[in-house]
């Protein structure tokens, strides 16, 4: 899967960008490295002349790339989750078994990510870090209908909209698919959340992962 991932481009809303980074080498340079600071000092901390100084450039030219840094947070996540849907297509295409091709699809957007190494310029494993930490940020806010409208989170739809088909195969009497699918992939992060700093609330800790509770979960409440 990685020969295949190394040879796709990333398909992100271009109105998240002035500048597709892709597309240069200072691009790539200010993906990485923002994924990198944003991890280190947090979203509320990060700044693009904080970003300028550690690229060693102007912030003059980071805003040639993005408008705001919550454009690029919102780049980063749509990157994210396009990244999980190429895992979810290559990963389930050949699964016959209706019920382990969900579970599949689950532990994907569940499990501890590592780094994809095919692309080099982003660190898949710190950027999940970042999802589990910030990406509700990109949606609780007061643009977000607008957002919406302008087709800044499509691609996190589109994941949903993939295992939400994957459940009706499984259990098509079942009526709340949508919600069950926007439960994992929502619930699954803040649950990496509580497992990293509020251990006393969740069983997820470094036994359990959360991917465990909810393969559990569907398995059950889908059962016929």
């Amino acid at each position: 899967m990685i020969d295949l991932l190394s040879n796709i481009k990333i398909q992100v809303n271009p109105k998240l960008y002035v500048k597709d980074p892709e597309t240069s080498a200072l691009g790539k340079k200010i993906i990485q490295n923002s994924i990198l600071l944003i991890d280190e000092i947090g979203f509320e901390e990060f700044t693009f002349k904080k970003l300028g100084e550690k690229i060693s450039s102007n912030e003059s030219s980071i805003y040639r790339y993005f408008e705001n840094k919550h454009k690029l947070l919102v780049y980063l996540s749509s990157w994210y989750w396009a990244w999980i849907e190429y895992r979810l297509v290559f990963s389930t295409t050949n699964i016959e078994n209706k019920l382990e091709k969900l579970k599949k699809a689950i532990t994907i957007v569940t499990e501890n990510i590592e780094d994809d190494y095919s692309t080099a310029h982003v660190n898949e494993a710190v950027l999940n870090k970042i999802i589990i930490e910030e990406f509700t940020k990109t949606l609780h806010n007061k643009h977000v209908d607008k957002e919406n409208k302008e087709g800044f989170f499509l691609i996190y739809k589109q994941v949903n909209y993939r295992i939400e088909k994957m459940i009706e195969e499984v259990n098509p009497e079942y009526p709340f698919a949508k919600s069950l699918v926007s439960s994992i992939i929502e619930g699954s992060l803040h649950q990496h959340f509580l497992k990293n700093h509020l251990k006393t609330i969740t069983n997820c800790n470094s036994e359990i992962n959360p991917t465990s509770f909810y393969l559990h979960l569907v398995e059950n409440l889908l059962k016929k």
